[in-house]
């Protein structure tokens, strides 16, 4: 018995995917320790990725009784069980979270569960724009059950689809290129329900442009992590290459890296979708 719930309340195979969340905790450490500059922000993702964990293994088949269908994996977030959980989102962000963070999480602490549920219901409807605090807050609280319901969604996508998540509509936050055969496949991560999809290797995931010279590429030496820029229209996204380093883990590595999107900031490239903490 786990939290009060016994194994069979769980997602099938609950001890493979909770362990999938340790890695991601265990990854966090393992970074801080080669990049000191990114120490706080790791240790700060780590209690959300802890939080995050926590609410992924008390989502139960039963919440969602309803396959993801034609109307996509957000319509059918349960947004109140999400908004019962801020108010202990806002007691980690407040003990453990960056200043301005901090800040909000206080203002907020005394938000109605419908105030929450209202802010959670805008996000979604903005989502792919959105980079204020509210995005933070919503996107911790709702990542855990989108990856919960993608998980266990067994409909037919296709292996190869378009520049938005064929389950729940949202941008890629990352490229991720996995080995395959003598080379590597390109698949796109989501932002929310954190389903990869391959995607073409010659081709902008904002735009379209499939020129490679207008495809630029930069990476820092010694890692698995690059810059993959659109110059037709000034985008990018951070790529992780499990060809370069095989324990890599994408959405965590990729949050070790913030000196890779300042210098993309400098060179005037916009980020398709940041990640949780914002950049």
């Amino acid at each position: 018995m786990i939290g009060g719930q016994t194994k069979e309340s769980y997602v099938p195979s609950s001890f493979s995917q909770s362990r999938a969340w340790a890695k991601r905790v265990e990854r966090t450490f393992e970074l801080a320790e080669r990049n000191p500059w990114a120490k706080e922000v790791l240790a700060f993702y780590a209690r959300i990725l802890e939080f995050q964990r926590q609410i992924f293994e008390e989502t139960q088949v039963q919440d969602h009784p309803d396959p993801v269908g034609a109307a996509g994996l957000r319509a059918i977030l349960k947004l109140d069980e999400a908004a019962r959980r801020f108010p202990e989102l806002v007691v980690v962000v407040r003990k453990h979270g960056p200043s301005k963070l901090a800040e909000e999480a206080s203002r907020m602490r005394g938000s109605s569960r419908d105030a929450v549920r209202s802010m959670l219901e805008q996000w979604l409807v903005a989502s792919d724009s959105s980079q204020d605090s509210n995005a933070f807050f919503a996107r911790v609280l709702l990542q855990p059950q989108a990856e919960f319901l993608a998980q266990t969604d067994d409909s037919h996508l296709p292996r190869v689809a378009g520049n938005k998540c064929p389950r729940c509509g949202s941008y890629p936050q990352l490229v991720v290129i996995r080995p395959e055969g003598d080379g590597g496949k390109r698949s796109l991560l989501c932002s929310l329900c954190q389903s990869e999809w391959e995607f073409r290797r010659i081709l902008c995931p904002a735009c379209g442009e499939e020129h490679n010279e207008k495809l630029p590429r930069y990476s820092a030496e010694g890692i698995a992590v690059r810059v993959e820029a659109c110059d037709a229209c000034k985008s990018y996204l951070k790529s992780i290459d499990m060809t370069v380093d095989g324990l890599a883990v994408p959405v965590v590595d990729e949050m070790a890296t913030a000196p890779l999107d300042l210098w993309a900031a400098e060179h005037n490239y916009r980020k398709i979708q940041a990640n949780i903490m914002g950049f």
